[in-house]
């Protein structure tokens, strides 16, 4: 049986130049690592990185030996005369493990140089190896606080990359002979989405969220309880994108034994962790039960190993993951899994928009191969109204309310919805078409919305664009930032007309719920859904009719409060695709597939979308929950 670390190294060795001077070879999760002394030798044979990498068919990155690095004090003294002080550089800070140097700034060009140029002159002259971050336009928690965590922590950030990497680069057991899908969550259903890949060698769970429609756990959170599900036996996690349906369930794994790594976009991984923290938060105050603490969410983002779309990245012995774009909120992916010698190849589409927005791209349909698709249906039986009509319809019914002195309450996801809302009303607004009205933004918005302008590659044209000339389109002097709960009131009660944007877009909890109770008696204010409404949440209730809602006095007593103000459900802004989006996906996605399993979508219209497909001439399964498919 062949080693396969010895190869590597082997292999790497015989192709370095000896000028290099290497003094250790390490696996680091799926990058192979190489510390030299002499990097110079390195860059001057510019390809023999290239050569290694299609050679060994690995991922490889050059790191410096401790060695030959300069201080900190000279290396911020090198970095500041090779910089041009246009850049603005925020902050320096320093990877002693790794070997690296984080450089915030507000121009990333500026610090990159043409061509890498001054990259290269960072790492010649100070052998640290430099990491760009794009400074948001104003600072956040969560970036900060994923940075102070990943430096604080690194050493132990290594040992699990080395870790995994041994796992990943392990030499197989077992020759791939069939891979098994099993529906643990979000089949014939919205919410809890998590899917079990098995071959003979490996386990990778794709997704991992929670219901949050659901009463009772055992309809909130994926069936792990399966005889033959283990948790610590799991090779990788890979989450698609970060609503909590799909990622609200990961610390639960590392709370019950999983040590193993989650892969995600760079982007996901920072919201990520916000929602969850704020998840933990919501729980706290309203008194919900959440089975993992805050301790599990530091750990999941150690074990997080980011990834950029169109990245080949080796998941375990005998599976490679791609991500690409989906569309659906930023960051989000959908991801290709290449199993064995090319034994089968797998397309989980994650949650996709078929379509362009003032926000997003629209989602990837171009794959190397793909036996099988595992595609989301939220709306497989409902055709949406076009973008710029549903844009048109919230901008006249807004109008209308703040005409009549009203307040116009739209519940959003913090992630996604609300961006996208904002950019429409802000368009609004500047094109004469509303009022200058304040707009309260209250929840995670405001943090979220810094953290798109940090990933502006990652975004519409226009969107990106604005913020490469420097601008933040997401900024006006009549957006206002609640920053506390006890602003709320006095925004309801004012007699100035306005908007409220906030969280949650279903109305689970959160400041929505909040506003809704404190407007809900005024005939003049409005409520507007722009999200899906998950079948069993408030939202839905209310969405589908419900007047009433039970809820407590600030003394404790129970009330029924009537809902006199208006319900507008406004279609065609939801990050899902629709019948019409599925359809065309399906006709275009290139190659295609054999056979096609549906996933997230309420039963009824999974099942309608499923004949609709056979009939297109595909294999089609639609899986209940706990069922396994033996697709190769």
């Amino acid at each position: 049986m062949i080693n396969v670390y010895e190869y590597i190294k082997n292999t790497i060795v015989s192709l370095m130049p000896s000028e290099a001077q290497i003094t250790k070879i390490e696996l680091e999760g799926p990058e192979i690592a190489v510390y030299v002394k002499n990097v110079e030798a390195v860059i001057k044979s510019s390809d023999v990185i290239k050569k290694i990498a299609k050679t060994i068919k690995k991922r490889v990155v050059i790191r410096t030996d401790p060695s030959v690095r300069k201080s900190e004090k000279q290396t911020r003294e090198i970095i500041t005369k090779i910089i041009p002080k246009e850049a603005d550089i925020r902050s320096i800070e320093f990877d002693h493990t790794l070997g690296e140097i984080v450089i915030k700034t507000a121009k990333p060009g500026l610090v990159i140089g043409k061509g890498g140029n001054l990259l290269r002159k960072i790492l010649l002259e100070t052998g640290w190896r430099p990491n760009i971050v794009r400074a948001p336009p104003k600072e956040t928690k969560t970036l900060t606080s994923v940075l102070q965590v990943l430096l604080a922590k690194s050493e132990y950030r290594l040992n699990v990359l080395r870790s995994v990497g041994h796992r990943i680069h392990r030499s197989p057991l077992f020759k791939s002979t069939y891979v098994r899908i099993t529906a643990l969550g979000g089949f014939r259903e919205v919410g809890r989405t998590a899917i079990l890949v098995e071959t003979a060698e490996s386990k990778v769970l794709l997704d991992v969220g929670l219901n949050p429609g659901a009463a009772s756990p055992i309809n909130a959170y994926p069936r792990f309880d399966l005889a033959d599900f283990d948790i610590t036996s799991l090779d990788a996690v890979v989450i698609t994108h970060a609503h909590l349906d799909h990622c609200g369930l990961a610390p639960y794994l590392f709370k019950y034994g999983y040590e193993g790594p989650i892969y995600t976009t760079k982007a996901t991984r920072d919201l990520m962790v916000l929602m969850l923290q704020d998840l933990l938060e919501i729980a706290e105050r309203e008194n919900k039960y959440i089975p993992y603490s805050i301790r599990e969410v530091r750990k999941t983002l150690l074990h997080t190993i980011p990834l950029n779309y169109g990245e080949v990245t080796d998941i375990a012995p005998d599976i490679r993951v791609t991500l690409y774009n989906a569309g659906h909120i930023l960051g989000s992916a959908m991801v290709h899994l290449h199993i064995g010698e090319g034994l089968h190849n797998i397309v989980f589409t994650g949650d996709f928009k078929y379509c362009r927005t003032r926000l997003l791209p629209r989602a990837n349909d171009r794959f190397p191969r793909v036996e099988t698709l595992i595609m989301e249906s939220t709306y497989g039986t409902d055709y949406l109204p076009p973008r710029d009509e549903a844009e048109r319809e919230l901008i006249s019914k807004v109008k209308k309310i703040i005409e009549k002195k009203g307040k116009a309450l739209i519940p959003v996801f913090a992630v996604g919805r609300g961006q996208e809302v904002m950019l429409v009303l802000i368009n609004g607004i500047n094109k004469g078409l509303l009022p200058k009205v304040p707009i309260y933004v209250d929840g995670m918005i405001d943090e979220v919305t810094s953290i798109h302008a940090v990933y502006p590659e990652l975004l519409s044209e226009e969107v990106k664009e604005s913020i490469y000339r420097g601008e933040n389109p997401f900024e006006a002097e009549y957006i206002k930032k609640v920053e506390h709960r006890d602003e709320r009131r006095a925004i309801v009660d004012s007699d100035e007309p306005a908007i409220i944007l906030a969280t949650s877009g279903m109305l689970t909890g959160g400041p929505s719920v909040e506003y809704l109770k404190m407007m809900a008696r005024d005939e003049e204010n409005a409520l507007i859904f722009v999200s899906y409404q998950v079948e069993g949440t408030l939202g839905r209730k209310i969405k589908d009719g419900q007047r009433e809602i039970v809820t407590f006095t600030p003394e404790g007593k129970i009330e029924v409060l009537k809902i006199k103000l208006k319900v507008f459900s406004i279609e065609g802004f939801s990050g899902h695709s629709d019948r019409r989006q599925l359809l065309s996906f399906l006709n275009n996605i290139s190659p295609k597939p054999e056979r096609v399993i549906l996933i997230h979508g309420e039963e009824s219209k999974v099942l309608a979308l499923a004949n609709t497909v056979r009939r297109m001439g595909f294999e089609v399964h639609a899986p209940r929950i706990m069922d396994s498919l033996r697709v190769a």
